[in-house]
């Protein structure tokens, strides 16, 4: 038969006779073929298209209005769907859960996905969703089986090998973790994917290994924002300044508004004490966020470095006020009032810091400063022991902690403290061949060898140049130390950075003549958000800024 006797027979046989019944009229659809077996009178000749099960009819329907985002009207459709199956409808309740998901109702989509793998039990994306139910629940290791074997039904899913490593990462398991995000990565490459191995590297203390998937991932993905801002901070933390701007650089071509970007180059503008223009960075970054703590912090610091020590206040208890357990706000306002000789408030900032961050050492050096001037000598004491006990690098605890005994008169003491300090400062240089000491540290500690009759053997030989406040471990030293507060925040690709600030000073009560600094040290967190306002309080009259009687102070500034 030919193609066109082919279509006029069957346009023919789907068309009804006058002598056809109501009831086989009423099969006839649209589609003009006759829904019926070639038992029903046999007119036509043709078996006609099969009516979709009971339980199918209406996905189709159901899906539309779920991508439509016509929530209501599907939860309808498949009420109506449920009811004339008897609750066996896989796809209606998929969507449903998917709905009861998006409305916050977690639990109740983990009871329904848990219906449909038991409707379907051989599909892998019923078990996924029943174990991103449970991941959203924060049950991740029962997640992970629920993954597990949904990866025996379908093992190359690139989904399912990332939700593996970050339930890993969030129950601590560095290892797996770092093994599923390698295999999803050799399964396809995806942002998210290099992101999450960068945190598991940082997590484990991998900074190196962390800036190399994080430069892979920018090689894959070139313009992506949030990878090149990540990874300026991170260059950032390792003190590696020009690939920090190259990188932050280039987040900023592709994204002008990118206020992380912003507040990082800020940061590092504030850090080489460009103050001016870290706060002009500053303005445009509080367009994006206008409560952002990190950003207040920065911009009081800036106000502290310009000696502008009100306006510094009115920030940090601005920034205090929106994140009260942010212990490095509560460090920079004691350092404040420390250096305004406002002694009692600073007493009662450092201890709430140190309640925060008790593993410190320069937190409680700074206390037992406060306690000096305070007439405590005590607590001074006991916070100075306390000092020496924690720190481990850093040789100007030992050298303030020295001035104070010799303050005091115990010379036997003071020499061993002293000693402990060039311990500290040998083994920093070895460690660092561009190491550098700050010249006011150097003068003191001369003048300390002097009063000891020590000088003969003293490590200071050579007047080191005036640094511009690298990040660093130790309060004279310009080496990488480890960094403040929890770099594992990095995942959410927020930064904070605590830098050594040369402008600031320290009170008068620990030493004799020239004072030695606490200088910070190199933090990278999380990024923070600005605020929408002009940055800081009004200017306040250079009379309202009492200067210290000592020399200068670590600040913490954060990006």
């Amino acid at each position: 038969m030919s193609f066109i006797n082919l279509c006029i027979n069957t346009t023919k046989a789907s068309q009804w006779s006058p002598g056809d019944t109501r009831s086989e009229r009423s099969r006839i659809h649209g589609n003009g073929f006759r829904c019926g077996s070639s038992q029903d009178g046999g007119r036509g000749g043709l078996r006609g298209a099969p009516e979709l099960p009971i339980v199918e009819r209406r996905n189709w329907l159901i899906h539309q209005h779920y991508i439509r985002k016509d929530y209501d009207t599907c939860k309808a459709i498949i009420k109506e769907q449920l009811q004339e199956t008897n609750g066996t409808c896989e796809y209606g309740i998929y969507v449903q859960a998917l709905i009861m998901r998006l409305e916050g109702k977690i639990q109740q989509s983990l009871e329904l996905f848990q219906s449909c793998a038991i409707l379907n039990p051989s599909s892998a994306d019923n078990l996924k969703q029943v174990a991103r139910s449970l991941f959203l629940l924060g049950k991740h290791k029962a997640a992970i089986e629920f993954y597990h074997e949904a990866a025996r039904l379908n093992e190359k899913d690139w989904e399912i090998s990332h939700n593996l490593g970050l339930c890993y990462f969030f129950i601590k398991d560095l290892k797996h973790a770092e093994e599923q995000l390698n295999i999803a990565l050799r399964i396809n490459k995806h942002d998210k994917t290099f992101m999450m191995l960068g945190k598991v590297h940082l997590l484990a203390g991998e900074t190196d290994k962390a800036a190399e998937v994080l430069r892979m991932a920018v090689e894959f993905s070139p313009e992506n924002t949030e990878l090149l801002t990540t990874l300026g901070l991170l260059f950032l933390q390792l003190g590696k300044y020009q690939k920090a701007f190259e990188h932050l650089g280039n987040a900023l071509t592709f994204d002008p508004n990118n206020y992380k970007a912003i507040l990082a180059a800020g940061s590092m503008m504030q850090t080489h004490g460009d103050f001016d223009v870290a706060m002009s960075k500053y303005r445009v970054a509080a367009c994006a966020v206008p409560e952002s703590p990190p950003l207040w912090n920065n911009i009081g610091m800036c106000f502290f470095g310009k000696k502008k020590y009100v306006a510094a206040i009115s920030c940090l208890k601005r920034a205090h006020y929106m994140s009260p357990f942010d212990w490095k706000v509560l460090y920079n306002l004691g350092l404040v009032h420390l250096t305004m000789q406002q002694f009692a408030s600073a007493f009662h900032f450092l201890s709430a810091a140190i309640n925060l961050n008790p593993r410190m050492g320069e937190l409680y050096m700074l206390l037992a400063v406060a306690l000096t001037n305070l007439e405590d000598v005590e607590n001074a004491t006991r916070a100075y022991e306390q000092a020496a006990t924690i720190d481990e690098s850093n040789p100007l605890v030992n050298l303030n902690f020295a001035i104070f005994l010799y303050n005091h008169g115990d010379k036997k003491a003071t020499l061993d403290q002293y000693q402990e300090m060039e311990r500290k400062v040998n083994l920093l240089r070895d460690s660092n061949s561009t190491f550098e000491f700050d010249p006011e540290l150097m003068d003191m500690a001369q003048k300390m060898g002097a009063a000891l009759q020590v000088t003969e053997g003293l490590v200071w030989t050579k007047p080191g140049k005036d640094s511009k406040s690298k990040p660093n471990s130790g309060a004279a030293s310009n080496a990488p130390g480890p960094p403040l507060g929890t770099n594992q925040a990095l995942g959410q690709a927020m930064s904070s950075a605590a830098s050594y600030s040369k402008n600031l000073q320290q009170p008068s009560g620990a030493v004799e003549g020239p004072p030695t600094p606490l200088e910070p040290e190199a933090d990278v967190e999380k990024a923070p958000s600005p605020p929408t306002g002009p940055p800081g309080s009004p200017k306040p009259a250079e009379s309202e800024n009492p200067r210290p009687r000592t020399s200068k102070r670590k600040s913490k500034v954060e990006e």
